[in-house]
């Protein structure tokens, strides 16, 4: 459904060279969005860009009508977004795709990578940490990719994180999956036996593709199920067009392709076929 969305806020955060931008919209979408849910936003009046922009949802916040996004510029169609004043209308579609499980009880450990980040705050506003306990690693470029981020805005939620940066600027210095490595191995006695009493019930991620893959691989190896949330491009954004199709692998053993925009962005990390070509 195209719904025109009134503009809040729309402003660069952090610092100037990181390019991450802040951006409230006021309507009908936050009605009814789910954390790990998108919206496609039209970022011109003219056919220049033709496509629309998917932008991941950050925040809801239903009894204000609210949705808050945050997106990097990375060429000529989030460059035009930035330009939206407050008060402006936009034209969005959404909320559009399938979103995270939200458990109610037991362990959640969330994997960040880069701006992937930005989708689980919307996971983390949801859940209830009076019942589940909820842990974030987040592994970022240096420490001003990750204040630019707003790293703030994850201190103000009070879950418990750690960060790893490459250059050892905040944090560890390598990556994520060092992180998650390091974090599992806490779970096991020295020998190596698991303590099921700090069993991780189930993970979320979401970041670049290659990471994804090492967070399912090192998961399923640690028996914990875990869901991604996919990052491709985007034309239609409804399932019409067959453009952000992947490969799953089904019960059966058979590969198959599902729609990013309408049966994702987020899959059981177990069923993608990551080596497969699409």
């Amino acid at each position: 459904m195209y719904l025109q969305e009134r503009v809040v806020e729309n402003r660069l955060i952090g610092y100037p060279d990181q390019g991450i931008y802040k951006l409230v919209l006021y309507g009908q979408v936050a009605k009814s969005a789910k954390p790990g849910q998108f919206v496609h936003i039209q970022v011109s009046d003219t056919y220049d860009p033709l496509l629309r922009r998917p932008l991941s949802i950050a925040g809801i916040d239903q009894d204000r009508e609210e949705v808050t996004i945050y997106y990097r510029v990375a060429g000529k169609g989030t460059d035009l977004l930035t330009r939206i004043s407050v008060n402006e209308q936009v034209s969005a579609l959404g909320p559009l795709g399938t979103g995270f499980t939200i458990p109610h009880t037991g362990e959640l450990l969330l994997i960040a990578g880069g701006i992937g980040v930005f989708p689980l705050y919307s996971l983390i506003q949801v859940l209830s940490t009076a019942k589940v306990s909820v842990k974030l690693l987040w592994g970022g470029e240096n420490q001003e990719f990750l204040e630019s981020a707003d790293f703030n805005y994850l201190k103000y939620l009070g879950v418990d994180y750690e960060v790893s940066t490459l250059d050892g600027s905040l944090g560890y210095q390598g990556l994520v999956t060092d992180l998650l490595e390091k974090e599992l191995k806490t779970s096991k006695t020295p020998t190596g036996k698991e303590i099921k009493s700090a069993r991780l019930l189930r993970a979320a991620a979401c970041g670049p593709r290659g990471m994804l893959k090492a967070v399912t691989a090192i998961c399923l190896k640690n028996d914990i199920p875990v869901e991604v949330s996919l990052e491709e491009r985007m034309a239609c954004g409804i399932g019409a067009c067959l453009g952000c199709v992947c490969t799953v692998r089904g019960k059966d053993g058979n590969l198959k392709r599902k729609r990013v925009c309408k049966e994702g962005p987020v899959f059981d990390g177990e069923e993608v076929a990551w080596d497969a070509e699409v």
